[in-house]
């Protein structure tokens, strides 16, 4: 069984696919907040902007169909690639080659959103690894490392690692306009790496 917090479909907001259309699966739970706001401040990871608490338990065969579900009735087969976003919290908690096996069964590209605490199963089409300082990193390549930025750690220390793309987050708080020029001005002095924004925030995407 897997513990969902929810299902939707929307347009990625961030990171190297945003604008792509896609089915978006949000596991329930993390291992480094455990969500409640009484203990953000000593959590390993004090900033997430999302609710992953609670939600519905679905078995494999289930989880799959309802997604396939909502991208037909959504989308009516117009797009070639059918994508699923697995998402959390984190996600490698609960996802197991099975389940993967099974979304390309019914023909997805699977991508999924991790913090990289976990090593990611195999099979995977897509790995987006979002690191928090101070947390030890496991899943050492993939598709996009995505840093929320300002953090405790140099950006620096993940260039060596076997990724296609590197990117900086500004941080979602209070200093998101002092934030966004930090990643504004480390992108234009490291080339390597480039800016991602939230843009599903702007425009009132879930």
């Amino acid at each position: 069984m897997y513990q969902i917090k929810e299902i939707f479909y929307t347009l990625q907001g961030e990171g190297i696919n945003v604008g792509k259309a896609a089915v978006f699966c949000r596991f329930a739970g993390c291992n480094l907040w455990n969500g409640k706001e009484e203990d953000r401040e000593v959590a390993d990871c004090n900033f997430c902007d999302t609710d992953f608490l609670g939600g519905t338990k679905y078995t494999r065969e289930v989880l799959v169909q309802e997604c396939n579900s909502l991208y037909k009735a959504l989308n009516a087969g117009k797009q070639k690639e059918k994508l699923v976003v697995l998402t959390g919290g984190e996600p490698m908690l609960q996802v197991n080659k099975e389940l993967i096996d099974m979304f390309h069964n019914f023909s997805f590209k699977v991508c999924l959103e991790t913090n990289g605490t976990i090593e990611v199963c195999p099979g995977v089409d897509w790995i987006c690894v979002s690191p928090k300082a101070e947390t030890d990193l496991v899943q050492k390549s993939g598709d996009e490392l995505k840093l929320v930025y300002p953090q405790k750690v140099n950006p620096r220390i993940y260039e060596d690692l076997q990724f296609k793309h590197f990117l900086l987050q500004p941080k979602d708080n209070n200093n998101l306009q002092e934030n966004a020029q930090l990643c504004i001005n480390y992108c234009l002095d490291n080339p390597k790496w480039r800016l991602s924004t939230q843009t599903h925030k702007s425009w009132g995407l879930r």
